[in-house]
């Protein structure tokens, strides 16, 4: 068996692991590059072997840094089929579509407006394209051994993270691997936790944030302290959030906020059809989260949804203290963008991020510190305060990480992937002198003989 790693290396975007083995090519997850323009542009490269030669795709979860690149890959000519469980293709039919759409609007855009130094700017693919791929998904059941060719099996078990989240355990003649894929987190306040991983010869995991632990700090405090400022001073809380997962993480905490009476009554809009869909498939799934039926039905309740263009546009015009919840969780697109223009600048209202902020993202932009951030090609300038809350972070921390490698027998080799330089390194470091097993982290494109 042999593995590449095409993505999630020296960055948490891009997640592409090619596996060959009796001439067959399976490729773990497909997903795109965010952030660094360098990085984007790597969505356009041709993968080192014929799209065509990969005999099928297996993902871990939905989110696009994991599944976003598969229509692409269709261009470029893959034939075969999309494994992965119910759950995430049921919110690849929202998201896929969406990154298509949002693709081609910004092309669009910078068409009209002379944004490009492309004549014409080009979507990566377009939203037919993106429903077209998605007859390819295949479905797979937790816990259950797949047996496609000859001398390969494969089993899912739940990692946690977002609905239909999964680790794979793939197994060859005489050896075994084992993605984490993304694992969530012991205490989260909607998700349930990761299941004990299966063991393995060789283990691949995820590090995003594997150079630090979670604030020890009560998340609904710390969101209410946030929206009790600002609704003090008049100002608007914007809340750039990922539509799956993030969005109803922050939906539940409002509820259960204002039945405590702990912040004022004031309007919630979640500014993202995506967003409401899943949160309606969220109901589907009781067996992976931990809301009861009346908790689901709450995060409806309390949230102005809002489903037009001209909605969104009448909501860069309030005159009242508001939350507008909108995505993407990065600032990279879509409609938060536009609320952006209009709140960034009012020192009176507050940007809210709640999970990691890639390289290159105006997100990791504004939380650094930058007083102004390019949108639509022009600059804005960011005079709200901004805030970054990672304990609402659907990611495992440092020390669950290894919890949950702790469960293991000791691999032959641990490779350390999806996490920024310097948070994959201080994984590995953490493994070796932890458990004393061999740990690396690996190259862009580097191959390695299992």
């Amino acid at each position: 068996m042999r593995i590449q790693f095409l993505g999630g290396t020296d960055t948490v975007t891009g997640s592409k692991y090619l596996l060959e083995h009796a001439g067959r090519r399976l490729l773990v997850d497909c997903g795109l590059f965010q952030g660094l323009k360098q990085l984007r542009l790597r969505n356009w490269e041709p993968l080192p072997v014929r799209a065509s030669e990969i005999d099928a795709v297996l993902l871990t979860h939905a989110h696009l840094d994991h599944s976003g690149l598969v229509p692409r890959l269709i261009q470029l000519g893959f034939k075969g089929p999309v494994y992965t469980t119910r759950a995430t293709r049921d919110l690849c039919e929202l998201l896929l579509p969406d990154s298509g759409y949002l693709q081609e609007e910004e092309a669009d855009y910078a068409n009209r407006h002379g944004h490009s130094r492309h004549k014409p700017a080009l979507p990566l693919y377009t939203q037919d394209e993106a429903r077209a791929a998605l007859g390819r998904f295949e479905v797979l059941d937790f816990d259950k051994a797949h047996a496609p060719w000859p001398g390969w099996t494969w089993r899912l078990r739940r990692a946690g993270h977002i609905l239909g989240a999964a680790s794979i355990h793939v197994g060859w003649d005489g050896g075994s691997i084992l993605f984490s894929g993304d694992l969530g987190r012991d205490d989260d306040l909607v998700m349930r936790p990761p299941e004990r991983p299966e063991p393995a010869d060789y283990v691949v995991i995820e590090s995003t944030y594997g150079d630090r632990a979670h604030p020890k700090v009560d998340t609904l405090s710390a969101i209410a302290e946030v929206i009790g400022r600002t609704a003090a001073r008049g100002g608007i809380v914007v809340v750039p959030a990922f539509a799956v997962g993030r969005a109803q993480t922050l939906l539940h905490c409002i509820h259960l906020l204002k039945a405590a009476r702990r912040i004022p009554d004031l309007p919630v809009y979640l500014n993202s059809p995506m967003a409401a869909d899943a949160t309606q498939i969220l109901r589907r799934y009781s067996d992976q989260h931990r809301l009861d039926a009346g908790q689901c039905a709450a995060l409806g309740r309390e949230v102005k949804f809002v489903n037009t263009l001209e909605e969104s546009k009448r909501l860069n015009g309030l005159s009242f203290p508001s939350v507008i919840v909108s995505a993407s969780g990065m600032a990279t697109g879509g409609r938060v963008l536009h609320h952006l223009k209009a709140y960034a600048p009012d020192p009176r209202s507050t940007i809210l991020f709640t999970g990691y902020q890639a390289a290159g993202t105006r997100g990791a932009a504004m939380l650094a510190g930058a007083r102004d951030i390019k949108i639509h090609g022009a600059y804005v300038p960011v005079r709200a305060e901004v805030v970054g809350l990672d304990m609402l972070s659907a990611h495992a921390d440092r020390g669950q990480l290894l919890a949950w490698l702790n469960d293991l027998p000791a691999p032959k080799r641990v490779f350390v992937t999806h996490g920024e330089p310097v948070a994959a390194d201080a994984l590995r470091l953490a493994i070796e002198e932890r458990f004393n097993w061999q740990a690396s982290v690996p190259d862009y494109g580097q191959t390695v003989t299992l």
